[in-house]
């Protein structure tokens, strides 16, 4: 969504000072180590453009199988390596409206790609498929000078569970703006680093266990 987008640009910005702290006082929200499998690069994307309010609306149900094959192509066309995509349901908050919106969207695993090359693809994609931005995530170190956001997954958390958290929790949606979840209800909750503890404390109101929790440290980026 636009507002959320918008909202947490302008927060990474003027929190630049927030991060060194974010990072130094990160050790106190222990988690499960990041799996030593994680990809170069993350892109999470869709095709949709439309705001979906109703979870009964049947374009969430999509599986996105042709755009899919598509973002893989112009992953390989623009010299990186694709890697597997997930299917996730996506609820994010939307200021103009008021409430709760739903997207159904892929992530895509990226390897073999550098920072700009990874700009790149996402600029492709935001461009073809008429997208006001697509978020991307470089798994790095969490003493990189580039780290400015965590990912957190974890397992047994629904589409619904996550709607209704976020309805009733004010400064997580103003702050993350909403998250998703894969088909198998496994949370994926990219926020800046700054916003950890919110980030933590959000994933305890959906029932997260935090010590299995896996917290991947990298950099963000909407690309539009």
């Amino acid at each position: 969504m636009k507002n959320v987008i918008m909202r947490r640009q302008l927060h990474v910005l003027a929190t630049v000072a927030a991060l060194t702290l974010g990072v130094a006082g990160a050790g106190s929200a222990q988690a499960a180590p990041a799996a030593r499998g994680c990809p170069t690069a993350e892109i999470l994307a869709t095709d949709n453009t439309a705001i979906i309010a109703d979870p009964a609306d049947s374009r969430i149900d999509t599986r996105l199988t042709r755009f899919g094959h598509e973002v893989r192509e112009i992953i390989h066309a623009n010299g990186a390596r694709p890697g597997s995509s997930t299917l996730l349901d996506g609820v994010f908050w939307s200021g103009d409206l008021k409430k709760a919106t739903y997207e159904r969207s892929r992530e895509f695993d990226v390897d073999q790609v550098g920072r700009d090359g990874l700009h790149h693809i996402a600029a492709v994609v935001a461009e073809q498929y008429h997208q006001e931005s697509v978020l991307t995530f470089r798994c790095l170190p969490r003493t990189s000078p580039d780290t400015d956001a965590v990912e957190i997954q974890a397992p047994g958390v629904s589409r619904t569970r996550l709607h209704d958290a976020l309805l009733t929790d004010a400064e997580a949606r103003d702050r993350l703006g909403g998250g998703s979840v894969t088909l198998d209800g496994r949370l994926i909750l990219i926020a800046p680093l700054a916003d950890l503890p919110v980030a933590q404390r959000f994933t305890a109101e959906l029932g997260v266990d935090w010590n299995r929790a896996e917290v991947r440290y990298g950099d963000e980026e909407f690309v539009s």
